[in-house]
């Protein structure tokens, strides 16, 4: 090789380096804006977004240079809830097969379990389906009716809901009871239920406990169930709502999807 030849092949491998140096910081501060949840996958969509040019095997391999791997790909046995009190006939799915199109047409919620030293804490969420904002939660060391009729009043009182909203659960006893059914049918929201062992009729609220499990309750121990209640407030109003990228909302958290949607609509309506 000659002297000029050894100096460009020099030249271009420190360029080289220089690039990779500069995509793994772009890398990492994806990484770290989803304190420990994104996968390859998601930021790639996201430095794409911001007009970097990624590749999922780029990504990947920066990652693994990194040192960086996204919890979700810890496992751990998910623990199914028992459905033998379910309801029986009469309670009418009224959002199969509908599109689901803007925001507070439709909202979901269910309930989920935490354990710590003290015993379970329980988490009921209300969700908007179209945003994924969760609109209000409610936690309790028991499961009881009021304490869901606790969220639903939380998020009827903090958003202005349309008349046509849908509200969507499973069959269970709290969600059925008169407290319940009583408190939205006088606030003109209609009521819409899971089938009888279908878990997947509510596919949005399994999969915001999923993705809580996995990156705010797993591998956590609690040792009051303060702890928890604090650490899903923080989790769901600290990161999911204001922070969290979602491909689905084009790698906008809910909130920002929320309100980039409400500007798009002002201006179509102007």
């Amino acid at each position: 090789m000659s002297r000029s030849g050894y100096y460009a092949w020099k030249k271009s491998r420190e360029a080289r380096e220089e690039r990779r140096r500069r995509f793994d910081d772009d890398v990492r501060r994806v990484f770290d804006s989803g304190e420990g949840v994104y996968g390859a996958g998601r930021i790639c969509g996201m430095l794409r977004k911001e007009g970097i040019k990624a590749s999922f095997e780029r990504v990947s391999d920066s990652m693994r240079r990194q040192g960086m791997k996204s919890i979700h790909l810890k496992r751990r046995q998910r623990a199914l809830t028992n459905s033998t009190k379910a309801r029986g006939d009469g309670y009418e799915n009224l959002v199969k097969g509908m599109e689901i199109v803007r925001p507070f047409q439709v909202l979901c919620s269910d309930i989920s379990y935490i354990r710590t030293q003290e015993g379970f804490a329980y988490l009921c969420v209300v969700k908007d389906v179209a945003s994924g904002t969760i609109l209000s939660t409610s936690m309790s060391d028991r499961m009881e009716a009021e304490f869901v009729l606790d969220a639903i009043r939380k998020a009827l009182k903090s958003w202005k809901l349309p008349s046509e909203t849908i509200f969507h659960s499973d069959r269970g006893s709290r969600y059925t009871s008169s407290l319940v059914t009583g408190y939205l049918s006088r606030n003109g929201i209609r009521q819409s239920f899971s089938g009888v062992g279908k878990p997947g009729d509510n596919s949005w609220s399994e999969s915001f406990f999923s993705v809580l499990k996995k990156e705010a309750v797993h591998w956590v121990h609690f040792r009051t169930r303060g702890e928890a209640f604090e650490a899903m407030f923080v989790y769901i109003q600290g990161f999911y709502n204001t922070r969290r990228a979602q491909e689905r909302l084009d790698y906008l958290s809910p909130l920002q999807w929320l309100e980039d949607w409400y500007f798009k609509n002002s201006i179509e309506a102007a």
